[in-house]
């Protein structure tokens, strides 16, 4: 009875994912039915929610690593292979979306992929997509990580990556974990000295993403990429005067 009965609540989730996809799912849901799908005789409800409470949300208990998932009461090494796979395959389907794809077409896409890559990290790490004249993504680098505040982006190191893919310019992102979208002093004074190192050796930086948890900040689109140009024009005018 009580079989027959697990059966029923799994076919009803099944079907209403076949029938609406995720978007009628709760975040309980979606892990009890990733769950299940390797563990086929045990009810998951209670070890999906213990998950989330553990790791705090969906994005976070998608991102822990196999053997943390393991201390959770009902995830053994098959299940917590198979949250890690979901993850790890979702990453790669983003990232090979966006390669080769127009930047300014793409935009949501590489949001997508900057946000499922970086958003549930503890820590600070920056991403840079490399572009060609016509802005087409030629490739993405995972450029540095370390502890909250400590990012730091060489431009040599891009410069290099850059000449290496033939790119003309390039769009970075990071992260600030916990924290607001909002770029700090430092953020904007890094950005801005990066900008002007690579337009003095003919690179364009288009944008700098901010990524947290629950939003996102553009550079572009909030105008500072702008104001750089028109500051680094000034600068080149001192200079050649």
């Amino acid at each position: 009875m009580a079989e027959r009965k697990l059966e029923g609540h799994r076919g009803r989730l099944r079907e209403k994912f076949l029938e609406h996809g995720l978007d009628k799912f709760t975040d309980d849901e979606i892990v009890e039915l990733l769950l299940t799908l390797a563990t086929p005789r045990r009810d998951c409800k209670q070890t999906a929610r213990d998950a989330l409470k553990e790791f705090g949300g969906l994005a976070k208990t998608l991102e822990a690593p196999i053997e943390d998932l393991q201390k959770i009461s009902g995830i053994g090494p098959t299940n917590a292979l198979g949250v890690a796979l979901v993850q790890q395959i979702a990453r790669k389907f983003l990232r090979e979306k966006i390669i080769k794809g127009d930047y300014v077409n793409s935009f949501s896409d590489a949001l997508d992929y900057f946000n499922h890559a970086m958003k549930a990290s503890g820590e600070e790490a920056s991403h840079v997509l490399y572009l060609n004249s016509q802005n087409a993504i030629l490739g993405e680098e995972r450029f540095s990580s370390g502890l909250p505040g400590s990012v730091a982006v060489s431009p040599r190191r891009l410069v290099e990556s850059a000449i290496k893919l033939s790119a003309t310019s390039l769009v970075m992102a990071h992260n600030h974990p916990g924290g607001s979208a909002a770029p700090s002093r430092e953020d904007i004074q890094a950005t801005q000295n990066l900008y002007f190192s690579l337009r003095f050796l003919e690179l364009s930086l288009r944008d700098h993403l901010i990524i947290t948890p629950e939003a996102h900040y553009s550079f572009y689109q909030e105008g500072l990429m702008a104001k750089f140009e028109k500051d680094f024009k000034s600068l080149e005018k001192r200079i050649w005067k």
